[in-house]
């Protein structure tokens, strides 16, 4: 089968992926990335084939930042590089509509790559649950809407989608929506759609430079404080964070390595025991720690949790209230606030000292460790991609089959576009 990874290229959505596909091509399937130019040397670093979105169309069709306004780019991408590639299913992740819209077009299955939770409502149960930040409703309702723009923009808007929208996410999932968390983590009695599956983490990323990582040590050995991990996610004008982290860690008990992320404007205090970085991988790093701050996003938790951190959690716009309030009901995470306190550095003191919250934290990483989320997210991937009545019926109409390894065909196209391996989409 070939598959074509199209997900978002930063590397919370990214690496996911690539740890999806390795898996896949293990399984005999030739698997291919489509993504921002930028992406192009972590895909070298993963043994993937590489095509640059820019070469279809899709400038900053894949970038978090834009997400919302380059829907019909990112499809138009997808489209012309699926076809050359002579895909039979897609993989992307979430927010990813124009992906969503080209396996539509395309005629072909696609998996979503998700979060550590379900952003969206659920199918049943929930009743009760604190709604942190917007509502699961608001949510889901945006996001549809936001789906639906594009696809009028895409000039779909004549012909229904194959899932039809319900208060449960309806095309917003794929033929799966796989979760990268544990069920732990979803409110007690709530009830997944029908297609949504827990997979638990897909862990890659690129391999830590050592000559950079060695100074890293260096420099918190002269200080010899213990180390806190922070990752910053998007303020998502909610404020800086700065004021108050410099206040944390300048002339307290510990040292703070913050890893910058898709934040902009640092501002770290002169005096401040504050290192900063934007690195390409975090694993290392959060071995260094004993504690992890974050505003919620899921890289930085699944890291903290294999890991057998606890965590500080700083929500603030998107997805982070709902994973940081997940965490806070695990109890394996306390809330840092985002205001100035009389002692700034007392929240993470206290998390330090509290072992009943690194217990749990241990335990709930374990289960995810536990999980072989690649393995899961691959068989998964598998099942939707079987022919069925309604793919057969798809090939007679579109020319298009699901075509698996060691089958002689390999999926018709639209256009009659070159394999994955053809030199023009650089997937050799």
């Amino acid at each position: 089968m070939n598959i074509l990874l199209c997900p978002l290229s930063d590397g919370g959505y990214l690496y996911p992926a690539i740890a999806a596909g390795h898996e896949l091509r293990r399984r005999g399937h030739r698997v291919g990335l489509l993504g921002r130019s930028s992406a192009a040397p972590v895909a070298a670093e993963a043994g993937l084939p590489f095509a640059a979105a820019e070469d279809f169309g899709g400038r900053r069709a894949f970038s978090a930042t834009w997400w919302g306004t380059t829907g019909v780019a990112q499809y138009r991408a997808v489209v012309r590089a699926a076809r050359q590639a002579r895909a039979d299913l897609l993989v992307t992740s979430v927010l990813c509509n124009g992906a969503l819209l080209a396996a539509e077009t395309l005629d072909i299955p696609v998996a979503v790559i998700g979060l550590s939770v379900h952003l969206w409502d659920y199918r049943g149960g929930g009743e009760g649950e604190p709604q942190f930040g917007r509502t699961r409703e608001n949510r889901t309702r945006e996001c549809l809407d936001l789906y639906a723009a594009t696809r009028e923009q895409a000039g779909l808007a004549g012909r229904p989608s194959r899932w039809a929208p319900h208060r449960s996410g309806g095309p917003l999932l794929g033929e799966a929506l796989l979760l990268r968390g544990d069920p732990g983590l979803e409110y007690p009695g709530a009830v997944l759609p029908e297609r949504v599956h827990q997979v638990g983490p897909l862990t890659w990323e690129p391999a830590a430079d050592r000559a950079e990582l060695a100074e890293i040590r260096a420099h918190l050995e002269r200080s010899g404080k213990p180390v806190v991990y922070v990752h910053l996610g998007r303020f998502f004008g909610g404020g800086t964070p700065w004021p108050r982290l410099n206040a944390a860690f300048t002339g307290g008990p510990f040292q703070a390595v913050v890893e910058q992320g898709r934040s902009t404007d640092p501002r770290p205090a002169p005096g401040a025991d504050v290192l900063l970085v934007r690195k390409p991988w975090l694993g290392p790093l959060v071995d260094l720690a004993g504690l992890v701050l974050t505003s919620g996003t899921s890289a930085p938790v699944l890291a903290a949790l294999l890991r057998g951190r606890a965590l500080g959690v700083s929500p603030n716009g998107s997805e982070q209230p709902l994973l940081a309030g997940a965490l806070l009901r695990a109890g394996v995470a306390v809330h840092v606030p985002r205001t100035a306190a009389p002692d700034p550095s007392g929240p993470i003191e206290a998390a330090w000292r509290d072992d009943l919250l690194r217990e749990r934290a241990r335990r709930l990483g374990r289960r995810l460790a536990a999980a072989d989320g690649a393995a899961r997210a691959a068989e998964v991937i598998e099942r939707v991609a079987r022919p069925s009545a309604t793919s057969t019926q798809n090939r007679e109409n579109h020319g298009y089959a699901i075509s698996r390894p060691g089958h002689s065909g390999r999926g018709g196209t639209v256009d009659g576009g070159a394999a994955l391996d053809a030199p023009p989409l650089g997937l050799s």
